[in-house]
């Protein structure tokens, strides 16, 4: 799991299934820069900081109806409290 910043949508209009209707956003990793395409499953838009879940545990956000995801968007970061 890590921090990302919501840089834009992804449009596919050729996709499984299961994936329809469901959000798909461009997220650029905070620790080092790359961009990755993840699912949105708590309503993030573009210039929000957000909390990505990679791996198989990605698809548990949309159960019962598991979705063929890498990684999925779950939670928007309101603040951050350095220590």
């Amino acid at each position: 799991m890590y921090l990302g910043d919501v840089i834009g949508r992804v449009v596919a209009t050729a996709k499984n299934e299961t994936l329809e209707g469901r959000t798909l956003l461009l997220v650029r990793r905070r620790a080092d820069g790359r961009a990755v395409v993840a699912i949105d499953a708590v309503g993030a838009g573009a210039g929000e900081r957000v909390y990505v879940c990679r791996g198989r545990e990605s698809s548990f956000a949309f159960l019962p109806d598991p979705a063929p995801s890498d990684a999925t968007v779950v939670g928007i970061v309101d603040r951050m409290d350095p220590s």
